[in-house]
């Protein structure tokens, strides 16, 4: 499998030189190789960096499962009508998703803007896998978003992050000029009926002025706006949903299983974020 359809929006995690296909390598001019899995992602880590905090198989598997049964739909096609309004007929580049997981929201986002490849990058490489398949223009990479990222400066006309770290520093740097970047984040509401209850990982209150200050210094804020809706959940559903999160790190499944069991069947959740965009 190759990623010419991407390879021109990425550079060499090593020298930061361009990279181009060699068949089913990616290699830069001063000869660093880096060979396409024959699930279709690559690896882009640079020497001694280590994925000791990615997602689990488990935890993408899970991710995979609660997406497929349509219960952040909303949220998806929020973030896909925001993504077509500014990348519609904004600046040239590429589609950069942060944090990607298994590609769903990417996914949805090039549907949008059939003129647009994607770049999923992730520090996972059970994630990667699934993102090489989630879109035919899309091409998933592993890398660590803590480090200088594996794209291009300028290379980027839109940028996602739902969910996920956020590196301002380096967003700032792909971006292309007029270029912008989308931000969902959690309010303290998030998902509430279940996160006290189970003892999940809560959003403080300060969690948004805490983005807003890291994003501004390299940043500008254009706008914000909130969303919530409501999700039926199964026992199942519930499941899958705390073991795609960080919670799942914390929490011993048994008990999980246990609680959730006797809760309601379905439970009115309310998902509660922030889309908030910044310009470069």
């Amino acid at each position: 499998m190759t990623l010419d359809h991407v390879v021109g929006y990425l550079r060499c995690p090593h020298c930061a030189a361009d990279l181009r296909s060699d068949g089913a390598t990616l290699v830069c001019a001063t000869g660093h190789r880096h060979d396409i899995a024959r699930q279709g992602y690559v690896s882009l880590l640079p020497g001694g960096a280590r994925a000791s905090t990615a997602d689990s198989a488990a935890m993408v598997a899970a991710r995979a499962a609660f997406f497929a049964r349509g219960h952040f739909a909303p949220l998806v096609d929020a973030l896909a009508v925001e993504a077509q309004r500014l990348g519609g007929s904004g600046p040239p580049g590429c589609v950069v998703d942060l944090g990607a997981g298994p590609g769903q929201y990417l996914a949805a986002v090039l549907e949008r803007l059939p003129d647009r490849v994607g770049v999923a990058l992730d520090l996972s490489k059970h994630a990667a896998r699934r993102a090489a398949r989630a879109h035919p223009r899309g091409g998933a990479v592993v890398c660590d978003i803590w480090r200088p990222l594996p794209v291009r400066s300028g290379a980027a006309a839109l940028v996602l992050d739902v969910f996920a770290p956020r590196n301002g520093e380096q967003i700032a740097r792909m971006l292309h000029p007029g270029g912008a970047l989308v931000v969902v984040t959690p309010t303290a509401e998030h998902l509430a009926a279940i996160v006290g209850p189970l003892g999940l990982l809560s959003v403080d209150d300060d969690k948004p002025a805490r983005v807003h200050q890291q994003l501004s210094a390299h940043l500008q804020f254009e706008r914000e706006r909130a969303l919530a809706f409501d999700m039926p959940l199964r026992a199942p559903d519930i499941a899958a949903l705390v073991a795609m999160g960080p919670s799942a790190w914390h929490v011993d499944p048994e008990r999980i299983a246990r609680q959730v069991g006797a809760m309601d069947d379905p439970l009115r959740v309310t998902a509660s974020v922030t889309l908030s965009v910044y310009r470069a």
